[in-house]
């Protein structure tokens, strides 16, 4: 697969890089990860296999060999071999023919899934793209123009993964306000009892100074931190959508490229079947929070992965 345009930011990335955080290194992975498990089962895939993870505007491909592919996420209007086609669907690609994107019409993010996935070498574990380690994903680092893409080892006849799509029920709405639900903690003591209300209450707007590290949210009035415990905390371990609160008393929400320590008091923690709702937003986009406990929280993931169960009957061949 030939990469003919980039895009504005495309890279190679799987469910993530786990256990080497303790050594400084982060996940890394999909932003979306509920799109690209999707994306895969459409394709015959193993849920957890590397695709493409697009952002706002996406490349211009040449396929290189036959190939199915999926399209999940965001909208980016895609189109093969100058006809468009739909999101949520897979296709058969014949060789030569190409693979168009556009802007993202709604959410961020867009996904395109390849029937035995991309070839990229695995690096401690994972073949996720890490940007500011160098490694991982096609040489450490985004697409570039001429850049060369190898399809991983297909079983069987392709033909039988095209054409498969996912029902309307479980498409993901994505808008420009999200609802997102939150575990309170681990140091919501470090707050007045007024900010964590307002904290539940107010909307943000999504920061243009966002990316996949984490997304800085800018509220009407800042959160404030009791005076004899202030914003700083002895660092410690960060977990994907934890919520942290600086000085400045403005949240930033970490995901798929976050450190893996860090220093400033966290309010809350995003539940992980939200995190996608967060991933999907533009810079502008609001955002308000709702609690509920880790009971629940749990709960909600397994009614994802039941869902992701039962549309993984599909199978890899």
């Amino acid at each position: 697969m030939s990469v003919i345009k980039p895009g504005l930011l495309t890279t190679v990335q799987d469910l993530g890089r786990e256990g080497y955080q303790q050594f400084g290194l982060g996940t890394s992975g999909v932003m979306d990860s509920y799109a690209l498990q999707v994306a895969n089962v459409l394709v015959g895939n193993w849920r957890d296999e590397a695709a493409l993870e697009m952002t706002v505007s996406g490349p211009f491909l040449r396929a290189e060999e036959d190939m199915v592919v999926a399209f999940t996420g965001g909208n980016m209007k895609p189109v093969i071999a100058g006809e468009p086609v739909s999101m949520w669907k897979s296709y058969y690609v014949q060789a030569g023919e190409e693979i168009r994107f556009g802007h993202a019409g709604n959410g961020v993010r867009t996904y395109m899934s390849v029937h035995g996935g991309i070839d990229v070498p695995v690096v401690m574990g994972s073949k996720s793209t890490a940007v500011r380690a160098g490694i991982g994903g096609f040489e450490g680092r985004e697409l570039r123009k001429d850049d060369r893409l190898k399809v991983g080892k297909r079983t069987g006849d392709l033909g039988v993964h095209g054409g498969r799509k996912v029902m309307a029920e479980y498409i993901p709405d994505y808008g420009k306000t999200a609802r997102v639900r939150v575990v309170m903690g681990p140091q919501q003591e470090a707050f007045e009892e007024e900010s964590l209300e307002r904290f539940l209450q107010d909307e943000y707007r999504v920061s243009p100074q966002s990316d996949r590290m984490g997304y800085r949210l800018e509220g009407d009035v800042p959160l404030s931190h009791l005076a004899d415990k202030g914003a700083d905390i002895y660092s410690d371990a960060i977990a994907p959508g934890s919520i942290q609160v600086p000085g400045d008393g403005q949240p930033i929400i970490l995901l798929a490229d976050r450190q893996t320590t860090g220093g400033y008091a966290k309010i809350a923690t995003v539940i992980s079947v939200d995190l996608w709702k967060v991933a999907q937003l533009p810079p502008g986009g609001t955002i308000t929070f709702e609690t509920v406990d880790v009971g629940t929280a749990q709960k909600l993931w397994q009614e994802q992965e039941d869902i992701l169960i039962q549309l993984s009957s599909y199978g890899p061949r």
